[in-house]
């Protein structure tokens, strides 16, 4: 501690503002990835790596400048690229991701404000049927990252969004009731789509079962938000960043996919200007 106040002492105010901003820089960048993996299993890696990083580096200079052991200071060197091979091979999904989240166009553009707003109140409506049936479900609605992978998985639909089709899906019984739904704009993508489960430790609780432990996995891994509806108590959640919402009502609901689906959009208001402007007179005076 005292050779670091030493050295701070000895540098002008120059240097002392670039020492500053390299830490400052070093700081942001640390804190981004974390903050990019939190929820995964890359996260605990990355603190691993960066503790062994940290600590061998002031270990080894300790070491090597009492001792003068400059054979430790070359194999750490050759540690250090094998720790960076490493790195690459286990982070191979989470760089995947970054990639594609910074290359990948929003899938939503392409449909209008009105059939985005009816997509998701007719969401809305088959979630709130399902719980009260006790009717298991779970719903993807992809974001900025494409879910193709998982896509390729389940059975192709591409059928438009409405709450009776959605219903007749994860009816029991039927051949594509079981695992996800992919939804994106006003259309139904795919259904029986299996997703990455998250690991027990990451939940919030044990008795949640299959269903949760996919949404959250599929959240953590991108920016879908995934609606489950849980078959043996009814009870609705919602997965968004890794993080799962218990016991979501339908306003809370409607708040999170306006958000989501409509980029902050108040769909609900514009909607019903639209009808208002489309009604005839002899309605809105009965009304």
């Amino acid at each position: 501690m005292n050779a670091i106040l030493d050295y701070i002492l000895r540098i002008d105010f120059n240097e002392r503002l670039i020492v500053l901003a390299e830490l400052l820089l070093i700081g942001v960048f640390v804190y981004t990835v974390v903050n990019f993996l939190e929820g995964t299993r890359g996260e605990r890696l990355f603190r691993g790596m960066i503790f062994i990083l940290v600590v061998g580096s002031l270990l080894l200079n300790l070491v090597v400048k009492k001792f003068g052991m400059d054979r430790i200071a070359y194999l750490y060197n050759g540690f250090l690229i094998a720790i960076l091979i490493i790195g690459v091979t286990a982070f191979q999904p989470e760089i995947r991701r970054a990639l594609i989240r910074i290359g990948q166009a929003r899938l939503f553009r392409s449909s209008s404000l009105l059939q985005l707003s009816r997509s998701v109140e007719q969401i809305i409506t088959a979630v709130s049927h399902m719980a009260a049936t006790r009717t298991g479900a779970i719903i993807v609605i992809p974001q900025q990252v494409g879910l193709g992978e998982f896509i390729e998985t389940g059975v192709r639909i591409d059928g438009r969004v409405t709450a009776e089709l959605i219903e007749t899906i994860f009816y029991e019984g039927t051949p594509l009731h079981d695992m996800a739904m992919v939804v994106q704009g006003d259309r139904i993508v795919a259904a029986r789509v299996q997703l990455p489960l998250a690991e027990s430790e990451a939940m919030p609780g044990r008795q949640l079962g299959s269903r949760h432990r996919a949404a959250v996995g599929l959240s953590s891994s991108s920016d879908a938000i995934v609606i489950v509806v849980s078959e043996e108590t009814g009870i609705v959640s919602l997965a968004m960043n890794g993080s799962l919402i218990r016991n979501v009502s339908e306003a809370q609901l409607r708040r999170h996919l306006t958000t989501a689906v409509v980029e902050t959009t108040p769909i609900l208001e514009k909607l019903g200007k639209l009808q208002e402007d489309n009604e005839p007179d002899s309605v809105v005076k009965d009304s």
